[in-house]
């Protein structure tokens, strides 16, 4: 066996083992995910991708491990802005708490299919068309500019109006129940899909819609390396869920997170433009932007997030000494 085939077995066996674990032992249907659990769920995913990090780099040498690791991180931090999309559509339809990890799970398996998909076709073409890994730098600075400049809350746009939610109103009967945990109900003989059904749909291509920007990033860092590019969108991605849990009572906490992403975004775009004249930016330097970049973001939003509701207990106590 060859060493690229020996470490793609070992992806494998060692996720095959992690779903096991992680569903059976970590997480039980219907039961209640506490932040306590949610992290320590967290730790294991990450600990994880890390020991397969560590495998790389004794398989397949330093360089390729680096690659790897900064491809992680970049999905990584990406994958956290997506689950502040996710935490607003549960709220949008109102997502009854026990059902949140059996519709996170299937959502996120369906949002691993269609990557694998995606990056599959991503792959044929770049091996066909070399130039078109400048047509997704130039993509990655746009995106990075436009995130840059959006609001967070602006970003997570109206569900009301979102474009995949009026498709299925228009082409499924949909009712608003969620019927006990059921993906379709009858109701006077007739079937409708319920809203658990809608949300699982919803994050798939929510996901999808992240996954635009992510697979070119990833390209970016390390181009034809099937390798990388699949078991580091794999690694995030089924991080995902145990995410959602440690996230979503502090969403507001991470306000100027995607400035970070967007920082990286462009930087990995003129990373792959910059190739064009021959200039290639050691695979080490990616990741200390990456880092420095995602840290800092994190640091930051914490910090002015802590500073306003400490603001807000002072204006509350002078409001309740005048009154």
């Amino acid at each position: 066996m060859t060493t690229e085939q020996i470490t793609f077995l070992a992806f494998g066996s060692l996720l095959i083992l992690a779903l096991a674990f992680d569903l059976g032992l970590l997480s039980k249907k219907s039961s209640h995910i506490t932040i306590n659990k949610a992290l320590w769920q967290t730790a294991f995913w990450v600990s994880l991708a890390l020991v397969f990090f560590g495998f790389i780099w004794y398989e397949n040498g330093h360089e390729r491990a680096i690659k790897y690791l900064s491809a992680y991180l970049m999905e990584w931090s990406l994958s956290i802005d997506n689950i502040f999309v996710f935490i607003l559509i549960f709220s949008f339809f109102k997502v009854k708490e026990k059902f949140y990890a059996r519709v996170l799970l299937i959502g996120i398996m369906m949002a691993i299919l269609f990557r694998i998909i995606f990056i599959a076709i991503g792959i044929g073409l770049v091996q066909q068309f070399q130039w078109i890994l400048y047509i997704f730098g130039a993509i990655l600075i746009y995106t990075g500019i436009t995130m840059f400049r959006t609001k967070h809350d602006e970003d997570s746009g109206d569900l009301e109006n979102n474009r995949v939610y009026k498709l299925m109103k228009r082409a499924l009967p949909l009712t608003t129940s969620d019927g006990d945990g059921k993906w379709k109900i009858t109701v006077d003989g007739k079937k409708f899909y319920t809203s658990l059904f809608v949300v699982v749909i919803m994050l798939a291509t929510t996901d999808i819609v992240f996954a635009l920007d992510s697979i070119p990033a990833v390209f970016a860092i390390a181009p034809n390396d099937a390798l990388v590019i699949y078991t580091s969108n794999i690694f995030a991605v089924l991080g995902l869920r145990s995410l959602f849990f440690l996230l979503k009572g502090a969403a507001n906490k991470f306000g100027h997170l995607q400035q970070g992403i967007a920082i990286v975004l462009v930087f990995i775009g003129l990373k792959m433009l910059v190739e064009y004249f021959h200039v290639e930016i050691p695979v080490y330097i990616s990741l200390l932007v990456i880092v420095i970049c995602i840290l800092a973001s994190i640091v930051y939003s914490v910090t002015v997030s802590n500073r306003t509701n400490g603001n807000k207990d002072n204006d509350a106590g002078i409001d309740r000494e005048i009154h």
